[in-house]
């Protein structure tokens, strides 16, 4: 049987390398936007939710391509910010904020905070463009807490800052290995693996 293509919405090598790993076994070529020839393609993620910039990522591809598209939109989200950075986790210290600077920012802004008051969760949107243009999207959670410093090698977005529930490390000490299996894209994911498993078998 002929693979059917999963086109991402993204040109992030870790997160595409992330996507192929929870994904592994499927009866899918997975394939980033840039392979496909769209790398101009950059949405503007201007939508007050994480579901609302998921949709508009997805779409704006599958408006150029045939297959299933997907994308994603993520957030951190700090209890005692109020939800900050939340949707704005990318830019938070600008626009063109390097992961650098937006993890100085967020250890800024809890300066004064207790370890213990650190709560925050990662969440994630995805929205799969399905072949008949109809769009499902699904949320995975992680919930962890804030380090009072970064910490580990693994250096993607918030990893060094963030330590997930039953864990004393974080994220960038993880590694791969454990963060596939427990992130909150990893969740998203796996309930993204169960509606293709059945999407795939139908046929």
């Amino acid at each position: 049987m002929d693979k059917k293509k999963l086109i991402l919405a993204s040109g992030n090598k870790h997160k595409i390398k992330e996507i192929k790993n929870i994904l592994d076994g499927l009866n899918l070529e997975i394939i980033s936007k840039d392979e496909v020839g769209l790398s101009q393609i950059d949405t503007i993620e201007d939508e007050n939710t994480l579901e609302g910039n998921a949709i508009k990522k997805a779409k704006e591809i599958s408006e150029h391509i045939q297959g299933l598209v997907l994308a994603d939109d993520t957030g951190l989200f700090v209890e005692k910010l109020n939800g900050e950075p939340g949707i704005y986790s990318a830019r938070y210290s600008g626009s063109n904020a390097s992961d650098l600077d937006n993890n100085k920012k967020l250890l800024k802004n809890l300066e004064y905070v207790d370890f213990n008051e650190r709560n925050a969760e990662f969440r994630t949107v995805i929205a799969i463009v399905l072949e008949d243009k109809t769009i499902k999207t699904l949320i995975g959670i992680c919930k962890g807490k804030i380090a009072l410093e970064r910490k580990g090698d693994n250096d993607f977005g918030y990893d060094p800052l963030f330590i997930p529930d039953g864990y004393d490390k974080t994220f960038a000490e993880l590694g791969p290995e454990i963060k596939d299996k427990i992130s909150h894209r990893a969740n998203a994911l796996k309930l993204l693996r169960i509606e293709l498993e059945g999407l795939l078998k139908d046929e």
